[in-house]
């Protein structure tokens, strides 16, 4: 039987609690110094190559529009265009936008 006073070999008394907050808050809580954390290679390639010229977007197309813009990849690529994808036509068309002839209601 244990007694109120007595400090056997229990769980709770074979730490001191300081000392046990010590070695969580000292090393297991804390970050790895940053000379320890490598980033993957694939980030690393992705910054040392990012490009400056062109940005990368998200726009959003009506379904039956997209359509449209598929199909006109598909016919461009049959005809020998083998570079021809939906950025390359959008770049195209917006060449060939004339602002004078674009409707009120846009």
């Amino acid at each position: 039987m244990n007694n109120p006073g007595d400090t056997g070999n229990t769980a709770e008394n074979l730490f001191a609690q300081e000392e046990v907050e010590d070695v969580l808050s000292g090393s297991f809580y804390t970050a790895p110094p940053s000379s320890a954390i490598r980033p993957r290679a694939e980030e690393t390639a992705a910054v040392k190559t990012k490009p400056t010229h062109y940005k990368v977007i998200c726009i959003s197309m009506y379904t039956d529009a997209l359509g449209r813009l598929d199909d006109m990849v598909k016919e461009l690529k049959s005809r020998g265009y083998t570079k021809a994808n939906r950025s390359a036509l959008i770049r195209h068309a917006l060449t060939c936008v004339d602002l004078d002839t674009v409707p009120r209601g846009l």
